[in-house]
């Protein structure tokens, strides 16, 4: 049923378009993570603050638009996903604004922790509102509304790099920053979130016919398994996006021309374009394979992928060709979990409070956050990236055992008694 007209007598919905509305309102708020590096320099130019005391802010920005989700789903499934969206876009407007006039660290760290409100808000409504919208393809749904996040900020890089080089980082921020609000506002009036006779059943997947609320999730064994899993997980891909740069410098491969299919670029910026790429991509490929092989063998395998790909990366990660390529099989077989786990989540706990639930899952990204800050301390007490390479796949491998043997089983045997279908895979 891709079309649908509610018992409440609204005109014609279609899922569709409710998925389209929340992947570009994703796509408005992924600057607010993705292109914050493009602005660290120019910041630090300016006020000679350092790079490290301007990356608090980045650091605040992940905390607060992790930790806050719970409550803001609370409130989508309390009011629906309209005032929550349109209130995200308007913080995320005021914050960019906020950072164009920022002339000390206090100003840039509030304006950070408004801009992680808003882009909180907007990111659990619309991966709560596609798991809603979509029984039947939680993954594909909830993989294409996270790939507007994951690369919502390709299309845009080079125009924010253009107006930082020719009229500065301020008017960057400020114009950006008021175009994405706006928009993200006025795509708020056409979400919705839909009646039961709106929606399909799934006919594959196991899924409950409860719906729990957070506090009834949080006492079963299953949730802190998949938290446990996501944070062991996110750890990994966390670091290698914040450390990719140092990791190449260290290598002494992040300015060597590297040509693939006809195109060359340096390795570092060759590999930061294919990863954010790939990084998008993954998200609803693998959401789309899980919607079709069961959620826990899918990641299973991408976990387990992950695993290989940074002990190769950490064998063979010093020839700029291998770099390039190892790091964009370790960003395809990252980002997933980013579509895999919102779906087991509603797929286990039911719809009514996916939002509120999925949001408390994703917290475990902030937790994960908190870990990456130690990455650079091994590095500097082992001399080399090896260790840390190696305690990131033996996380990934320990997270693709527990989803086979130990997520499946007790998920499996927890919505027997509830489940609309037989269990695939």
């Amino acid at each position: 049923m891709d079309a649908a007209v509610s018992s409440a007598g609204k005109p014609l919905i279609n899922r569709w378009l409710q998925l389209f509305l929340g992947i570009v309102c994703m796509a408005m708020i992924a600057n607010l993570q993705y292109g914050w590096t493009l602005f660290v320099n120019p910041l630090d130019a300016k006020y000679g603050w350092g790079k490290a005391a301007i990356q608090v802010a980045f650091f605040i920005f992940v905390l607060t638009e992790t930790w806050l989700v719970p409550v803001e789903g609370y409130l989508v499934d309390k009011f629906g996903p309209r005032p929550v969206v349109m209130w995200g876009g308007i913080l995320v407007g005021i914050a960019w604004v906020m950072n164009a006039y920022a002339n000390s660290l206090a100003m840039l760290y509030i304006a950070a922790a408004i801009g992680g409100v808003g882009a909180g808000a907007v990111y659990g409504t619309c991966v709560g509102n596609a798991l809603k919208w979509f029984p039947d393809r939680r993954g594909l749904a909830a993989g294409l509304t996270a790939a507007g996040f994951g690369m919502g900020s390709a299309l845009t890089i080079i125009p924010i790099q253009a107006i930082i080089k020719t009229s500065g980082y301020e008017a960057a921020f400020l114009y950006f920053g008021i175009g994405q609000g706006v928009i993200v506002f006025l795509l708020s009036f056409g979400l919705l979130a839909p009646h039961k006779s709106d929606v399909p059943e799934a006919v594959v997947l196991i899924q409950t016919k409860r719906d729990f609320k957070w506090q009834e999730m949080i006492k079963t064994p299953v949730f802190w398994i998949m938290y446990a899993m996501f944070v062991m997980m996110a750890a990994g891909g966390l670091m290698a996006t914040a450390q990719l740069g140092p990791i190449a410098k260290d290598l002494h491969i992040a300015d060597v021309p590297v040509s693939i299919l006809g195109l060359t670029l340096p390795a570092l910026t060759f590999a930061l374009t294919i990863d954010r790429v790939l990084n998008g991509v993954t998200r609803p490929f693998f959401g789309w394979v899980s919607d079709h092989i069961g959620r826990e063998n899918t990641m299973f395998i991408a976990f387990g992928i992950e695993a290989i790909g940074i002990v190769m990366l950490a064998q063979f990660g010093a020839d700029p060709l291998l770099f390039v390529l190892l790091t964009g099989l370790v960003f395809f077989a990252w980002g997933e979990i980013y579509s895999l786990f919102p779906a087991t989540c509603a797929d286990t706990y039911g719809s009514k409070f996916a939002t509120t639930n999925a949001g408390l899952l994703y917290t475990a990204k902030g937790t994960a956050a908190i870990i990456v800050p130690f990455t650079s301390m091994i590095t500097a007490s082992t001399g080399s990236w090896h260790a840390v390479f190696y305690m990131a796949a033996g996380l990934n491998a320990l997270a693709a055992a527990l989803a086979l043997f130990v997520l499946k089983p007790l998920r499996t045997k927890m919505t027997l008694k509830t489940s609309t279908s037989r269990p695939s895979g």
